[in-house]
């Protein structure tokens, strides 16, 4: 059964014990490790990861301390919440907004790993891991990858084959899977889960899709981070892709996994929701399939927008933007001129206007109170996918 999902699924335990072996045999990749020893024990770090069994027992003594190397340098603090909506002993499907091509996910692993829930597998694009060196990393890490095609047969095929191990590794295998809401992180500040993305998830059940996502235990999560990750480079990216398509550089997703870890970000604040299920139940099952997955993005995008907290940059941002000074007193004078001073340096960019990333960047921090006080969000709002 496995070999149908050969081409995205992660390693076994026993696959990932002979990929491990594999990694450190690349000299490149273990030269690599000596970025990590003003703050770890290479010898040793490399002697635990040749000493895991298994793809957790990697995650725990290898993975998890580089993580931690840039959390203790790229973070003032980490707020996590919700673990006890957690059902332990049952699956779930993490549906959780996407601000960090790597941390999103790798935050959660971690908060579960604390409280000793099992982990998740994690969905990335393909076209964000070069090389098979790191497409062996990601699956010893438990990713499944999605695969992205231009050829649209092709790309219907592999997101029916994603549904489906989806759905094979809740259903049947008894694992939890996080998957962003949407496909590329949001680059704008407002967070909305994508209905293709809950049309590929029930692509099992179609006609009825309602009863299929019941069984896949939803849980919204939403992150938050003080300094957006990779805030110019989404400003820039915004406002290129209004001037007409956007086409990525070569090797600009690694640079944005790099900044995304390395940038500093203050403090981060993770929830993990309540279950959707008894939500999903009021959906009327008479309305069309599409209103139906509607609403079911509604549902996930109320907790993602409720749960969002809201740091002193989105409050100062937002006061900028409007000309008032609706929430000072939430922030002092010292924080705002601190703010706006990063702002200034952050939209000076050779290929966009400082006018135009200045704005972008501002809609960015702000976007958030907007979604808190139901206020409309700027219409100019274009997104690229990843």
């Amino acid at each position: 059964m496995l070999e149908k999902y050969d081409e995205i699924r992660p390693y076994t335990d026993q696959e990932a014990v002979e990929a491990i072996q594999r990694l450190f045999r690349d000299v490149e990749f273990v030269r690599s490790l000596s970025y990590f020893e003003d703050q770890l024990n290479i010898d040793q770090l490399v002697k635990d990861a040749l000493d895991c069994k298994s793809i957790i027992e990697f995650q725990k003594r290898f993975s998890a301390k580089i993580l931690y190397y840039f959390l203790n340098k790229s973070t003032t603090g980490i707020d996590f919440s919700g673990i006890e909506n957690v059902d332990p002993h049952q699956p779930h499907l993490y549906i959780a907004n996407h601000r960090d091509i790597v941390l999103d996910s790798s935050l959660l692993q971690t908060y579960l790993f604390q409280n000793n829930f099992p982990g998740t597998k994690s969905a990335i694009g393909d076209n964000l891991i070069s090389g098979p060196l790191f497409v062996e990393l990601a699956r010893i890490n438990n990713m499944m990858l999605v695969l992205r095609s231009s050829n649209i047969h092709n790309r219907i095929a592999n997101v029916k084959l994603l549904s489906d191990y989806i759905q094979h590794s809740i259903v049947e295998d008894k694992e939890s899977v996080w998957l962003a809401q949407r496909s590329g992180r949001t680059k704008n500040g407002y967070d909305q889960t994508q209905q293709g993305l809950i049309k590929m998830v029930s692509m099992a059940e179609r006609k009825n899709p309602i009863p299929h996502l019941k069984s896949l235990n939803i849980i919204p999560v939403t992150i938050s981070y003080e300094y957006e990750s990779c805030d110019q480079l989404k400003a820039r990216e915004w406002a290129l892709s209004e001037e007409g398509k956007y086409v990525k550089e070569p090797g600009e997703d690694f640079k944005s996994i790099v900044q995304g870890v390395t940038q500093f970000k203050g403090e981060v604040h993770m929830q993990i929701g309540t279950p959707i299920s008894d939500q999903l139940d009021q959906i009327d099952l008479s309305m069309n399939i599409n209103d139906q997955l509607t609403k079911v993005c509604q549902i996930i995008d109320q907790q993602i927008h409720e749960h969002f907290f809201l740091h002193k940059n989105n409050y100062i941002a937002y006061d900028y933007m409007e000309q008032q000074g609706r929430f000072q007193d939430l922030y002092s004078l010292e924080e705002k001129n601190h703010f706006m001073d990063y702002l200034e340096k952050q939209a000076h960019i050779e290929e966009v206007s400082y006018e135009k990333m200045f704005k972008n960047l501002l809609l960015i921090y702000s976007n958030p109170v907007r979604v808190k006080l139901g206020e409309a969000i700027p219409c100019n709002i274009k997104e690229e996918e990843e």
